[in-house]
Order: C-alpha cells, then structure tokens, then sequence
C-alpha cells in the first residue's frame, strides 16, 4: 500500500461533512466549463465532460447551472478565461504537497497558496521538484455499500485497474491513466456509483509524522484545501 495516502481518506470524509456548498458548485462548474472546452459539449464523446456531469449530479447542482458551464466551454455563451494549474510545495516535517486549482485571476491564487504555505510552515517549490514523490494515476472511490470488494477487483481486473484498497468505508481504485475511462465505463456499465473518480496524485512513498508537527502539517493542508479556487491538494503525509 506504499501509494496509499491516509490523508486522502480522512479529507474526503472532512469535506463530506463541512465543505461549503457555494465553493463545490464553483469548482465543478470551472471543471465542467474546462471539459467542454477542451473535448466539446456532448458527453457522449467526452468522457472528462460525463465524468464532471456525474459529479454535478452527486452535488445537487441545479441542471441550468451545469447547462449554463458547459455553455460557456462550447462558447456558447460568452465567460471569463478559466485555467488549471498546479503548484508544488512543502509542509512542516518535509511532506510533499501538490496543490491544483482551477482560475480566473493566476495572479490572485498563486498569492494565496503561496501566502498559505509561507504562514502554516511550508514553502512552494518550483515546478517539478516533487516529480520523484508522486505518480499520475486514475483514482476512484466507491462507498463499500455500493459494491462488494469481489466485484470491484473483477471490475478492475478485467479494465486495466492495478491497485484495490479497502479503508473506512469505502474502497479505492487506482489505474494507470491509460485505463482511466475504460474503468469509468465499466462502473458506469455496472450501476456503480463513484464518490470521485480523478487523475490524481498518488505518492510513492509516504512520510509519517507525530504529535505537533503532525498538527501543523494537518492545519496547512486544511487551509491549503479553504482556498476557493483550489480543487485538490495531494500529500505524501
């Protein structure tokens, strides 16, 4: 389990039940925006743009305002500029973090992450150092109540999938990219909902940490997750 991160465990259940509705609807906007930017309009062609569209749906955004983002992807309707970028820094005790956002003003959010990490005991590196640190690999998460373990493993089995984790209650499948959307497909195919489904950041290894520089690494990487134009922060913690 040496690419499994504790911390995105326990994030994903902290913004199950405090995260700030407004902020998620923005987020998945931008995304479903970038999607149809990039891969056009009809989800049936882009899978980016039905994934974002199924995590539009798990949120309860409003139907207008998932056509409305998408709108503005096609150029449909006029909107501002939005890009993703990443940023790479390190915490208190040396913990690696990748930080990416989604954003209209560059300039505004980098200020902030950068201004965060400077407070909380941490530094932005630049692009690339923490290349070594981590992998780029498909990442689902699926409810335990959605599926048993046995299904999953022949699921991934049988599409590319290469790791499965059991931890609290949900499960974790990772795939190299390449088998992302084939992955996707086929939990689509067998009515299995994902509670998120990324190109994420899994660590290669991990560092482990204690007692107060445990609670400051914790504290910057909360408050790394608080920025509004910041969709995903990845830890080797």
């Amino acid at each position: 389990m040496s690419g499994h991160s504790k911390w995105a465990t326990t994030k994903r259940h902290k913004a199950a039940i405090d995260a700030k509705r407004g902020k998620i609807f923005s987020l998945v906007s931008k995304e479903l925006t970038i999607a149809a930017r990039e891969g056009g309009g009809d989800p049936e062609f882009n899978p980016r743009l039905r994934n974002c569209i199924l995590k539009a749906k798990a949120t309860n955004m409003p139907a207008d305002n998932v056509a409305k983002a998408i709108k503005k992807g096609t150029g449909d309707i006029p909107g501002t500029i939005i890009e993703e970028l990443t940023y790479e820094g390190y915490g208190p005790g040396g913990i690696g973090i990748i930080v990416e956002v989604t954003t209209d003003n560059k300039n505004r959010t980098v200020s902030e992450v950068r201004s965060t990490f400077s407070k909380h005991g941490g530094n932005l590196a630049t692009s690339g150092a923490l290349a070594f640190n981590f992998q780029r690999k498909g990442q689902f998460i699926i409810s335990k109540s959605a599926a048993t373990e046995e299904r999953i493993m022949e699921i991934a089995l049988e599409n590319g999938g290469d790791e499965v984790f059991g931890e609290g209650d949900s499960f974790e499948v990772q795939a190299p990219i390449t088998a992302f959307y084939a992955m996707s497909q086929a939990l689509e195919q067998a009515n299995i909902p994902c509670e998120s489904a990324q190109i994420a950041y899994i660590p290669t290894t991990n560092v482990e940490l204690d007692g107060a520089m445990l609670s400051k690494a914790t504290i910057l990487l909360e408050k790394l997750e608080d920025l509004d134009d910041v969709s995903n922060v990845y830890t080797n913690l």
